[in-house]
Formats: structure tokens, sequence, C-alpha cells
């Protein structure tokens, strides 16, 4: 059997990225030949991004990159685990997603997936590379485009847990970031009333009636008790109505009026919404991090 060097090993690491035990067990396959042995590591690394992709991945970052062509992308990228979530080699591919988003405006994620990166790769085989050098799944879920002549702002929040990007004409970069501080804090679920969902509306309608019944109260009582709250409900949900938060006395449209601002649009994420998560023992978590080293 061909001895493999320490050395022969770290230059694999190096050139590839992945796991010490990884790399020795492809050289030892291959007898030694470093090409060899990167083909080898590849097509395991499909055949392992292939067997993690039924795991739920409900943890991961929100990423956010804007060019200077006024284009700009919120992604969310998940991964099994936050401990996988919060390292370097996550992180970057999350950037490198946002940063392509934002320059080639994909349609959908599989269009995405299929682009070719700055490595010369496509992204999805990144992903995979990223699989077996992470050892949990990794899913790029979601995406959210701009390209504009107005101008855009960020912001992410909790080391990468909520993002969200907004576009907006006047103002300025200040008034901007409050934008996004403000729909990072309050979740609107709408820019104005205008814009709420009638489907959603009349489910809230449904339950104030419901609520209003119980009252006792005459119909004309009850009808002024379901009306008001239906306005207050769809005004707190609603980004141009919500208190502004750093000055309650006065609604956000309020404020981007003194700056002869208007926001256009925004996207808010928050990483594993809508993900029915498996719920694990803290304890086993770690042990599973530990056991897949």
């Amino acid at each position: 059997m061909t001895e493999i060097s320490a050395q022969l090993v770290r230059e694999l690491r190096e050139r590839t990225g992945v796991g010490f035990m990884e790399c020795k067990k492809a050289l030892v396959e291959t007898a030694g030949v470093m090409e060899a042995a990167m083909v080898y590591l590849e097509k395991a690394g499909l055949a392992k991004a292939d067997r993690k992709s039924s795991r739920v991945a409900a943890e991961g970052r929100i990423e956010l990159a804007i060019t200077e062509g006024q284009g700009g992308a919120l992604v969310e990228v998940n991964s099994e685990t936050d401990f996988v979530a919060s390292s370097s080699d996550f992180c970057s591919f999350a950037q490198k997603v946002a940063a392509l988003v934002a320059a080639e405006n994909p349609a959908s994620v599989d269009e995405l997936m299929h682009m070719t990166s700055s490595s010369g790769k496509s992204l999805d085989e990144e992903r995979k590379a990223l699989v077996l050098r992470l050892g949990e799944n990794v899913v790029v879920r979601r995406f959210r485009q701009f390209t504009t002549r107005r101008h855009l702002a960020g912001y992410i929040h909790q080391g990468g847990q909520i993002g969200v990007l907004v576009e907006f004409d006047g103002g300025s970069p200040e008034v901007g970031r409050n934008i996004a501080l403000q729909i990072t804090a309050s979740a609107p679920r709408w820019l104005e009333p205008s814009r709420v969902d009638s489907e959603w509306l009349e489910k809230q309608r449904e339950i104030a009636e419901h609520q209003a019944r119980e009252s006792g109260k005459p119909p004309a009582i009850m009808q002024k008790m379901v009306e008001g709250r239906l306005k207050k409900l769809v005004e707190e949900l609603s980004l141009s109505h919500q208190a502004y938060i750093k000055d309650p006395e006065i609604n956000v449209m309020t404020y981007m009026s003194k700056s002869d601002a208007k926001v256009i649009d925004y996207v808010r994420y928050a990483v594993g919404e809508g993900i029915e998560k498996e719920q694990k023992d803290f304890a086993e978590e770690v042990m599973a991090q530990v056991n897949r080293r």
C-alpha cells in the first residue's frame, strides 16, 4: 500500500478545503495521485450531498448584497445547525450566493444553482463540495432581487438571523437604514393598507365578527367593533402606518414625508420561518457535531 505523507494530505486539504481524514482516505484510495484524489473527493461530495439532501435544514443565515449599479439581493441559505451556520465557509458561501443573485438576477433558485460562480464551477457544485466539508445538508432556500434606479438600503440583524432590503425614493442613506431597522423590528406584512391581502382580511373579519357576537352588544355596536378592530390590525401590520420606532409619536409615513422620501418596496426574511424544525436536545446536537468531524 502506498504510504501517504502528512505533507501530501496537507496539500490536498489546501487545494480542496476538505477535512484531514477525508483527504487521507482519498489519497489512499488513489495511490497518492493528487489529481485522482481530487476527483475522488468531488465524487464523494456529490454522493454525500445527495444522501443528506432530504435532511431538514432550518438553521442558517440571511445574507445581503448591493451592487454599485443599484442591484440588490437578499438571500436565505440554510444548514442543519447554527454551529455550521456560523462557520466561515458557510458565511462565505452565503455571501457568494447573494452577490451572484444581485449581479445576475436569476428567475428561480433552480436557475441560480446552475449559474457559474467566481470559481468557474456551478453554484450547486460548490454547494455539494461545502456539504462534504461541513458534514451537513446545505440549501439555498429563497432570494429576492431588486434592480432599480432608486435607492437601496439593507440591514442584517442577530448575526444573520433576520435580514431586510428596502427600495426607496428621495431621502438619504440614513433614512433608508432607519426604515430597514423599522422593518426588522416591527415585521410589517404590507407596505400600506391598500396592499393588504384580501383572503387574509376576510379570515380576520370572520374572527372579529365571532368575537363581537360573543360580546352580546347590539348589531350596530358589533359592526363598529369589527371595523375598528380590523382597522387597528391592518395599520399595525402596514409599514406606512406603524409607529416609528425612534419616535412613537409619529408613524413611518410621517417620518418619511419629513425627508421627502417614499418606500417603494421591501423584503424581510427571518431564518427558518415557515420550516417545521426538528426538536433536538442541546447536548445531543453538540455530540452529533463532534461525531461528524
